[in-house]
């Protein structure tokens, strides 16, 4: 029971945003550590929003300002995670 605590203490989530229409890149909607991650993550699950696991990408996004978009440094990878999110959806072919 300690280790899960201890783990759920070092639990980071980041959830992004991307309007293709009005946005050049992606931005943050929501960052959190601890509790905080695990609600973003069960929120995302609730509403079917699909989620993949990237500790560096997070820990680099977890330094911005929320509403802010995704630094350049960081554009590839989330590139990649969209490009794989739209193609399980079913939006990318």
């Amino acid at each position: 029971m300690a280790d899960e605590k201890e783990k759920n203490k070092k639990e980071k989530a980041v959830a992004l945003g991307y309007d293709m229409a009005k946005d050049p890149s992606p931005r943050l909607l929501a960052k959190g550590e601890g509790e905080m991650a695990l609600q973003i993550i069960k929120i995302a699950k609730e509403h079917g929003v699909e989620i993949k696991q990237d500790a560096n990408l997070v820990e680099i996004l977890s330094a911005l300002e929320l509403d802010e978009f995704i630094p350049l440094e960081a554009y590839a990878a989330t590139a990649e995670i969209l490009r794989y999110i739209y193609k399980k959806q079913g939006k990318l072919k």
